[in-house]
């Protein structure tokens, strides 16, 4: 990315096009690509970890489409790549949401032509607020499948659990929740990312494996449960990445 958009502090580092860096993505800025290559000299699994995360979404998504959903919401969608959910789910209506203003335009811009997709602009953090956005775009009279990958670890307690119960309680039975969710799995290094993160657009806030299962309190998980990322479904057991152990992932379906 050559210049940034009009109110954009290019010299802070945002946790989006970090992600996107991880990815091997061409929109990120220095003081992104310096952070990111601080979180690898760290962890130096994260490109593989954040390619295996995007693998779960393409396996998730393909079996929301198999088990009847049609209406998706990817929050914290991030910046557009390949294997983006409505491409997994073409005949499915998709609402991508982001509160950084960066990845909202570059969303709108690829998805400019695709008149069943939408992205739109709110804080998850704001679970009211996103209700409220997403009315008129979702019927939820509807299954609607919610996914939250790679983002509630950027939610304090306080707020997260909020927020999903919220999602719940506003969706129908058959409606879904995918998460994808880092944990503490060495705790002697983790320090030293937590404070990269704390100079970025968003700190991080691990948790323990029954943490991240609370939240889907009130949803039937599928099989094979919470699960590391390739260990969900994986398209071919014996690929290569199946050490990633940095996270959890997991499909819910309200019952």
């Amino acid at each position: 990315m050559d210049r940034a958009p009009e109110g954009v502090d290019p010299s802070v580092p945002n946790v989006a096009r970090m992600y996107d860096y991880f990815l091997d993505g061409k929109d990120n800025f220095a003081a992104d690509r310096a952070a990111a290559e601080q979180i690898l000299q760290t962890f130096p699994n994260t490109k593989e970890g954040a390619r295996a995360n995007r693998a779960f979404l393409r396996r998730a998504v393909r079996h929301l489409v198999d088990s009847g959903v049609r209406q998706i919401v990817d929050l914290g969608a991030g910046l557009p790549t390949q294997g983006n959910t409505h491409e997994i789910a073409p005949d499915a209506r998709v609402v991508y949401v982001d509160y950084d203003s960066v990845v909202c335009v570059h969303g709108r811009a690829l998805l400019a032509r695709q008149d069943s997709v939408d992205f739109v602009q709110a804080d998850v953090r704001e679970p009211d607020t996103l209700l409220a956005t997403l009315d008129g775009l979702v019927d939820f009279k509807q299954p609607v499948a919610f996914l939250m990958l790679a983002i509630l670890h950027f939610i304090p307690d306080d707020i997260a659990y909020d927020v999903v119960t919220k999602l719940r309680e506003a969706s129908v039975p058959g409606s879904h929740l995918v998460i994808s969710h880092a944990v503490d799995s060495t705790p002697d290094t983790t320090p030293q990312a937590l404070e990269i993160y704390r100079k970025a657009t968003a700190a991080l806030n691990l948790r323990t494996r029954e943490g991240v299962l609370r939240f889907f309190d009130g949803y039937e998980l599928a099989e094979p449960g919470l699960t590391y990322p390739n260990g969900w479904r994986p398209d071919d057991p014996d690929a290569p990445g199946n050490g990633i152990t940095f996270g959890y992932v997991g499909v819910g379906r309200k019952p």
